[in-house]
């Protein structure tokens, strides 16, 4: 998934056609602007996705839309500044419509560092599958948080901006989250 500036006015890439002809130089700025939130966060965003569903393919799909969504709605943000919650947010609702359609995932192998042995690799992966398993079983709202705060080492009060929730909210939602990994870890061990 490229983007960059002459994607960002093509009418195929971006619903509406190109706002760079109606808008004038205006188009223009958003476009570099959008482009260089993109370049930034992209990444970090489809592995937020990723993590959250477990499919690669669907996790660019949901962080494109976001992004255009975000180039369409630029001239109505009222603070520029919080354009990453505002995406960070369309990408959250994005995975949680995608949950609803698909309630359950495969988790699709990604790139594993090397270990010092075969038995330390086989281990480790399959600790880490246990992990994502047990978080996927997690409530919504608790996979959400965690996967916030551990991920994407955002402090609560971001959290709760991207969540539309409350920073005590977020709090007790980990807490409780945090149990239930460790009650559901300890019984596959």
């Amino acid at each position: 998934m490229e983007l960059d500036g002459t994607a960002l006015t093509g009418q195929r890439d971006w619903p509406g056609g190109s706002d760079r002809s109606r808008a004038g130089s205006g188009g223009d700025e958003r476009a570099k602007a959008v482009t260089a939130l993109f370049a930034e966060n992209a990444l970090g965003l489809i592995r937020l996705a990723h993590i959250m569903l477990g499919n690669a393919a669907v996790a660019e799909d949901i962080v494109q839309d976001a992004f255009c969504g975000l180039y369409r709605r630029w001239p109505q943000l009222s603070d520029q500044s919080r354009a990453l919650g505002y995406v960070r947010s369309s990408v959250l609702n994005g995975c949680r419509s995608a949950m609803r359609l698909r309630p359950t995932v495969e988790l699709v192998e990604g790139h594993q560092p090397p270990a010092a042995s075969a038995e330390t690799a086989l281990l480790a992966a399959e600790e880490g599958r246990e992990v994502l398993r047990a978080l996927r079983r997690l409530p919504d709202r608790q996979r959400e948080v965690l996967t916030l705060r551990y991920y994407l080492d955002l402090p609560d009060d971001q959290i709760a901006a991207a969540m539309g929730i409350g920073p005590g909210t977020v709090r007790s939602a980990a807490h409780r989250a945090l149990a239930a990994l460790r009650k559901a870890l300890k019984e596959t061990s």
